[in-house]
């Protein structure tokens, strides 16, 4: 397994806890749900993006892991010349302008992590996935590297 592949499963591992941690302390009900995504939300989406720019690198055969990892295909390193660009970095280019991926990708907004309640600590992130979206982003990156993975090991 290359190193950017490892990196895209531990940081896929890493939201995956995020998001369980999240599910049950709303569960707990002890702590409100717009705080708990607050707390949850961005961690939760770094690793996602994390995850799915360590992936295109594995698809792409980089062998040095960028700091930061790329988070959008434009921030990918360019195909040699000559060289088609592979498949899969095509359906990410695609769910880019259209898709799940689209929507993790949008920027949080700051001002809304930086208002406050009275009650609250922190109030509503307007422009935040919830934990319902990020799972659903999760669960579509996995099943996504699965697929591409099974095409990749063919070759």
């Amino acid at each position: 397994m290359s190193g950017a592949r490892a990196q895209a499963n531990q940081s896929l591992y890493l939201a995956r806890i995020q998001l369980q941690a999240w599910a049950s302390t709303q569960e707990q009900g002890q702590v409100a749900i717009n705080v708990l995504q607050l707390a949850f939300a961005p961690a939760v989406r770094m690793h996602l993006l994390d995850a799915f720019g360590a992936y295109a690198l594995h698809i792409l055969n980089v062998s040095e892991l960028p700091e930061p990892l790329p988070h959008h295909t434009d921030e990918l390193p360019s195909v040699a010349s000559g060289k088609a660009v592979p498949a899969e970095i095509r359906e990410f280019q695609q769910l880019e302008r259209s898709g799940w991926l689209w929507r993790l990708q949008q920027p949080l907004s700051r001002t809304a992590q930086q208002r406050r309640v009275s009650t609250n600590l922190a109030a509503p992130a307007i422009d935040a996935p919830d934990l319902a979206a990020l799972s659903d982003w999760a669960a579509a990156l996995e099943q996504l590297m699965g697929r591409m993975n099974d095409s990749l090991d063919e070759c």
